[in-house]
């Protein structure tokens, strides 16, 4: 579970409710005509634009925002590589498939299950990135879903306060009804800007910063597999895999 994401939504719409009940009341800006032309028209517009199956596929990428699980950490992966290393060099190449049970990320368990096999490292490498590869678009994809649904919220929002504002016009003639005729059209721009602000585009910009932290860990475990494969010193296999972080994140094993 991603703390981060948690706080970040309870902190942004807890401290946006707060300041709406403050001087005034909550039930002020609660509208649901307005409501139904920002949600309704956002969803609206995002079916036409995507395929159904690609909408209903959003949503399970969706759940990687608050509930995906961990990544490996870049440190133990290179800790498990340099061990496999020293296996394979050790007890030869077959000896790795006893590793397979102490690991807990899929994608290296796949690379080390085809090095025990005895595929070739061109095909190695060429079945680990087309995953990696489709791996990388279902994630751009879902980000790139949510991105649209920010920019139409908005635009939604204003679709409601013309609607608003023609409204008021219409009754000009009682100059008592101009005033909640206004704000009931300012309301939709604003339920426009926080679904786009505080949610859609955030969960766009979360999606987008796991999936290039996925894309370089597994980038990392391809190398490093090839490494083991081609039965590198466990020394070198270590250095190869350090070029992958920064500096200071850089801690030899031995």
């Amino acid at each position: 579970m991603d703390l981060g994401t948690i706080l970040g939504m309870i902190c942004g719409f807890g401290l946006v409710i707060v300041a709406m009940g403050m001087g005034g009341g909550l039930a002020w800006f609660a509208d649901g005509p307005s409501a139904l032309i920002v949600m309704g028209g956002t969803l609206g517009a995002v079916l036409i634009n995507y395929p159904l199956s690609d909408i209903l596929g959003v949503m399970k990428v969706a759940k990687n925002v608050v509930f995906a699980p961990p990544l490996m950490k870049t440190d133990k992966a290179i800790e498990l590589l340099v061990e496999m290393s020293k296996t394979a060099r050790r007890e030869g190449i077959l000896a790795l498939e006893n590793k397979v049970d102490t690991i807990s990320d899929p994608f290296l368990i796949k690379g080390v299950e085809l090095v025990v096999d005895g595929v070739e490292p061109n095909v190695l490498s060429k079945i680990l990135y087309t995953d990696l590869e489709f791996a990388e678009e279902r994630h751009r994809l879902g980000a790139e879903i949510f991105t649209t649904m920010g920019n139409f919220a908005p635009a939604m929002g204003m679709v409601g306060t013309l609607i608003g504002l023609v409204k008021m016009l219409m009754q000009m003639d009682d100059p008592s009804s101009i005033g909640p005729a206004m704000s009931v059209a300012l309301v939709t721009t604003f339920y426009g800007v926080i679904l786009a602000n505080l949610l859609f585009l955030p969960i766009a910009g979360k999606l987008r910063t796991r999936s290039s932290q996925e894309v370089m860990v597994k980038q990392l475990i391809i190398n490093g597999i090839l490494s083991v494969q081609s039965g590198d010193n466990p020394r070198m296999v270590e250095q190869k895999l350090h070029s992958f972080l920064s500096p200071d994140k850089r801690n030899s094993i031995f």
